[in-house]
């Protein structure tokens, strides 16, 4: 590989060429004390600064989700925030797309080698962004929301900075899965992020993730409890060791540990519910689920998967209130096991419902809104992951190629044409606005995603219209 060359407003970065495209590594977005909002990087230098190398990801315990995926090899460091640029010209003026890992707000980062987005820039003619923000207890505490304020510096750093490394500070697209998709959700809720993105594109966006006040100030006390300290400021002066065993004693023994450490309503980062100021907000957005997105979780949970029929109907007895759930539910999925019926009211409960539900609201406010569904199934492990969570990432970002990926989707060569027409779609809607279907409207249009499926064809109306409406009525709809 060849070097690469950027000149910002603020000094020269020397990077790497990888077959045509610039990569620009661990570039420094802005700094952060401890439990206080970043804020961005204003320093400037002389001669060259070197963007060769992955900055450290942020302090964390590697999750199913990072192993799953390849973790980075990057070191842990607190000192964390720096995002990675890839782009094929720097003189030219391309739509960008900034990338948000997922990992429960408790892991991740934009080094992950799934989220290399060489080949986006060389198949959707775009700059790809990847950052890193600070996670769990550091980025989360109580009513803290310095990971929002990561997340918004960064978006900040690419309003000022982009065009030195040919992308168009007018035309981003912020994009995330499950955490990272939930994170689009939270910037479109939050008035410090207006401006700074033209796109969203939320892929399972985990929702009932996101806290309010009263659900941040109980998990502050347990982490206080956790840490064997009494006041918020203790937590200023211990070691990052203490603090990550206190995170990890509060993710393991906490009443909802989806919850635990996630952006949380506040006066300021994110005032009132998010999913309603999301609606609100009149950004042309793609919003969209797998359809198994819980089995990735349940599959190998003997709690879950070893479920017999009577306990599942059992569950859905006590959350719908009625008998006849499990039939509607079983009716459109035969080939599943009573386990299995259990976690698809699961992903209804956590994915598809609470997207569906601002896609319905945004359709009030008669705002731009694309959503897909997809159903491409994994045959790894017997197939018992069906279609699952994260299971949609290599395809949306055309990196089918990256190594391990195999392992998790398969490698049957029929991928590709979904890859090239999936991550096709969401390209175009960075460059138009426009993810090539019917938006989702009064018909509540959604997009299937298989190899067998076709961009602008293969669209449901309405899908489980008999499940939707089991949902409505427990809503009191």
């Amino acid at each position: 590989m060849t070097q690469a060359y950027a000149s910002t407003p603020l000094g020269d970065y020397s990077g790497l060429n990888r077959d045509g495209v610039a990569v620009f590594k661990g570039i420094r977005y802005a700094v952060a004390d401890r439990f206080q909002p970043s804020e961005i990087d204003t320093a400037s230098w002389n001669g060259m600064r070197d963007a060769t190398v992955y900055g450290p990801q942020c302090l964390q315990v590697p999750g199913t989700m990072e192993r799953l995926l390849g973790e980075s090899t990057q070191p842990l460091a607190e000192d964390c925030l720096t995002l990675n640029v890839f782009t094929s010209d720097t003189s030219a003026s391309k739509p960008v797309l900034v990338w948000i890992h997922g990992g429960a707000f408790t892991n991740g980062a934009g080094s992950i080698p799934w989220y290399d987005g060489c080949n986006l820039v060389r198949s959707g003619d775009i700059v790809v962004v990847t950052i890193n923000y600070r996670l769990g207890a550091f980025g989360y505490r109580g009513r803290d929301n310095t990971g929002m304020s990561d997340q918004v510096n960064a978006l900040q750093w690419v309003r000022n900075n982009i065009e030195s490394f040919g992308g168009d500070p007018t035309q981003v697209t912020i994009m995330g899965e499950s955490a990272g998709g939930a994170s689009v959700i939270s910037l479109m809720a939050c008035p410090h992020a207006d401006g700074l993105f033209s796109g969203a594109i939320a892929m399972s966006p985990s929702i009932p993730q996101m806290r309010s006040a009263e659900r941040g100030d109980e998990t502050l006390s347990e982490l206080l409890a956790a840490a064997k300290v009494d006041h918020p400021d203790d937590l200023i002066s211990i070691s990052t060791e203490a603090l990550l065993d206190a995170q990890a004693t509060v993710l393991s023994t906490t009443s909802d540990s989806l919850s635990a450490f996630a952006p949380t309503s506040d006066d300021n980062w994110l005032p009132g519910d998010p999913s309603e100021r999301a609606a609100a907000n009149p950004v042309p957005l793609v919003i969209g689920t797998t359809k198994d997105e819980m089995h990735l979780f349940t599959a190998f949970d003997p709690e879950v998967n070893q479920l017999d029929e009577p306990s599942a109907r059992a569950t859905f007895e006590r959350h719908f209130g009625s008998t006849d759930a499990y039939g509607v539910y079983q009716q459109h999925r035969p080939d599943h096991s009573p386990a299995q019926l259990v976690s698809a009211l699961r992903t209804d409960a956590v994915f598809r419902r609470p997207a569906h539900q601002i896609a319905d609201a945004r359709q009030a406010h008669g705002f731009t809104t694309h959503a897909y569904w997809f159903t491409f199934e994994t045959p790894v492990f017997g197939g018992v992951l069906g279609s699952c969570h994260a299971l949609d990432i290599p395809f949306a970002l055309n990196n089918l190629d990256r190594k391990g990926v195999e392992l998790f989707t398969g490698d049957s060569p029929d991928r590709a044409a979904l890859a090239s027409s999936f991550s096709g779609s969401m390209t175009n809607f960075m460059h138009n606005r426009d993810a090539g279907w019917a938006q989702w409207g009064t018909e509540r249009n959604l997009q299937l995603l298989n190899v067998d499926t076709a961009i602008g064809e293969d669209i449901v109306s309405d899908s489980e219209s008999d499940i939707r409406s089991l949902w409505d009525e427990i809503d009191g709809k």
